[in-house]
C-alpha cells in the first residue's frame, strides 16, 4: 500500500501536469505579421471613440500625398551599442540600412481623419499590435538630426548588408510597409542618412524613446514593420504606451484599452484549471 504522503505528492504532481497541458491546449498562438500593402487610419475622440476612419493602399498613396524619398537614397536606423559609448554620436556602429525607400509621411496620412492639432498624439501600429506613439510636435515640426516620419511603402534598393528587406512594393517588400525616419545627414560625418541613437536622446521626447532590454538606445527599435495602422489620438493618447494594440480596422465601436499582460496571463488561468482539475481527480481515482 503507497503510504498517504506519497499519495498526496502523486496527486500533486497529477494536477500539475494536468493543468500545464490546459495551458498548452489552450495557449493562443501567436499573431502572425506579413507585408501590408494597405493602411486605415483613424480619428479617436478623448473619449476613445472612433470618430471618422478611412483605408487606403499603396498605390494610391503614391498618386494621391506627397511622397518621400526618391527610390535611390538610403535611410539608415541604429542598433544597439554594446561595447564603448552607449549613444555613439558619430553614428558608426551597428547601423541599419532600411534601404533606398519612399513613401508618405505620417503628419500627411494624418490629414485625411483631419490631420493633427497641439495636443494630440498619432500612434503607428504593426499588424502584430507592437505601436509607437508620437506627439503633435514630434510630427509636424521635426528637427533635421530626425526628419519627418515616413510610412514606407516601396524600396528600389535593399540593404547592403543586414537584414534584407526586398524591393519594390509589398509584398515584395516584405518589411513594408516600414516606420523610417528620414533624417537629414547634419550629424554622420560620412553624409548617410542615419537617424541614431544620439539623433533619438536629442529629438524625441523621454517617453517617446527606445531601449533595448530596456538598458540600451536603438532606434532600430521604433522603425516598425508591418504598419496597418494610424491612429489620431484628439488630446493625446491615455492607455498603457507599452502594450500591444488589437485591430480597429475591422471595427467603428468604441476604442477599448488593451488588458495588461498580468490581467490577461490571469484571466486565462482559469480555464486552464477548469480542465486540469477533472483530469487530476481522475488520475486521483486511479
Amino acid at each position: 500500500m503507497i503510504p498517504l504522503s506519497h499519495r498526496l505528492s502523486l496527486h500533486a504532481t497529477a494536477l500539475c501536469l494536468a493543468t500545464l497541458l490546459g495551458l498548452l491546449l489552450l495557449a493562443p498562438a501567436p499573431a502572425l505579421a506579413e507585408p501590408t500593402s494597405s493602411l486605415t487610419i483613424i480619428e479617436l475622440g478623448p473619449d476613445g471613440a472612433v470618430m471618422n476612419s478611412t483605408t487606403v493602399d499603396d498605390r494610391w498613396l503614391e498618386t494621391n500625398l506627397p511622397v518621400q524619398g526618391d527610390g535611390v537614397t538610403h535611410y539608415y536606423h541604429q542598433g544597439p551599442v554594446f561595447e564603448g559609448d552607449k549613444w555613439d554620436p558619430n553614428e558608426t556602429v551597428n547601423l541599419k540600412d532600411r534601404g533606398a525607400v519612399k513613401g508618405t509621411d505620417v503628419k500627411d496620412l494624418c490629414s485625411l481623419v483631419g490631420g493633427l492639432r497641439p495636443g494630440d498624439e498619432a500612434m503607428i501600429a504593426s499588424a502584430d499590435g507592437y505601436n509607437v506613439i508620437y506627439g503633435y510636435e514630434t510630427l509636424v515640426h521635426p528637427p533635421s538630426r530626425q526628419g519627418p516620419l515616413v510610412v514606407a511603402w516601396y524600396n528600389g534598393a535593399d540593404a547592403a548588408s543586414g537584414e534584407k528587406q526586398g524591393t519594390g512594393y509589398p509584398p515584395d517588400f516584405n518589411t513594408g510597409m516600414r516606420l523610417v525616419f528620414f533624417a537629414d545627414t547634419s550629424t554622420n560625418p560620412e553624409g548617410l542618412h542615419v537617424f541614431g541613437n544620439t539623433d533619438m536622446l536629442e529629438a524625441l521626447p523621454e517617453n517617446a524613446q527606445y531601449f533595448y532590454n530596456d538598458l540600451l538606445p536603438s532606434t532600430s527599435g521604433i522603425s516598425v514593420k508591418w504598419v496597418s495602422e494610424v491612429r489620431v489620438y484628439r488630446g493625446g493618447f491615455k492607455g498603457d504606451r507599452h502594450a500591444p494594440v488589437k485591430s480597429l480596422s475591422e471595427t467603428n465601436a468604441t476604442a477599448t484599452p488593451t488588458p495588461s499582460p498580468t490581467t490577461a496571463r490571469a484571466a486565462g488561468l482559469l480555464p486552464a484549471i477548469l480542465i486540469g482539475l477533472p483530469a487530476a481527480l481522475f488520475l486521483r481515482r486511479r
